[in-house]
């Protein structure tokens, strides 16, 4: 594992860095699209010694494992959970529905936990489209996306939240841009000029 965190985190995408702390969205449309930001940014962390939380939801970790192990032995990653891919089933929607007290409580545990083992970085990515299901507390999306950006402060990190074009409305992408500091489009990132810190967001909405 790395000595110390470099103040840039290469994001896996050509000539595209972060810092820690950063939580961005980014957005893509259909399943190869995700996978042109998603695979080359674990594929980045792994190779840097990162400690990679991974949840997906329109396929199964399976198919993300799939894709990473073309050019990658996971072996070893696997076993000590450098990498650990789970489904939105196991994190998001545990209990058949969304919290975001208890999602935020999976994170602070999870990369507190990379923590204590001595990861000096995690890099998380969740895929968003669990929140089109009908379940109890999914309309708390936005509202939790709001609340990590309190939550990235606490851990050397960077939390990647993936959204998909095609399945999303307007309106609901409207409020991620207002969640997200930062968004990825098209291969570029840019500070986002909409983003609301966490109080005024939040007291707009109630």
């Amino acid at each position: 594992m790395p000595d110390s965190v470099s103040p840039s985190v290469a994001l896996g995408v050509p000539g595209v860095h972060l810092s820690p702390g950063d939580h961005l969205c980014a957005f893509y449309r259909g399943t190869k699209e995700r996978d042109e930001i998603l695979i080359p940014y674990l594929r980045e962390g792994l190779l840097s010694g990162d400690k990679c939380i991974c949840v997906v939801d329109a396929t199964e970790p399976e198919s993300v494992l799939a894709s990473l192990g073309d050019d990658l032995n996971l072996t070893s990653w696997l076993s000590d959970r450098t990498l650990d891919v789970q489904s939105s089933r196991e994190t998001y929607l545990r209990g058949d529905g969304f919290s975001t007290t208890a999602m935020l409580d999976f994170w602070d545990k999870a990369v507190g936990g990379a923590c204590s083992q001595g990861y000096e970085f995690t890099r998380a990515v969740g895929e968003m489209t669990w929140s089109l299901r009908q379940l109890p507390g999914v309309d708390e999306l936005v509202s939790y996306e709001s609340e990590l950006n309190r939550f990235l402060p606490r851990y050397p990190q960077i939390i990647l939240c993936l959204y998909d074009l095609d399945r999303f409305s307007g309106e609901v992408l409207m409020d991620v841009l207002k969640t997200h500091p930062k968004v990825l489009v098209g291969g570029m990132l840019i500070a986002n000029p909409y983003y609301l810190d966490p109080d005024e967001f939040l007291a707009g909405r109630s």
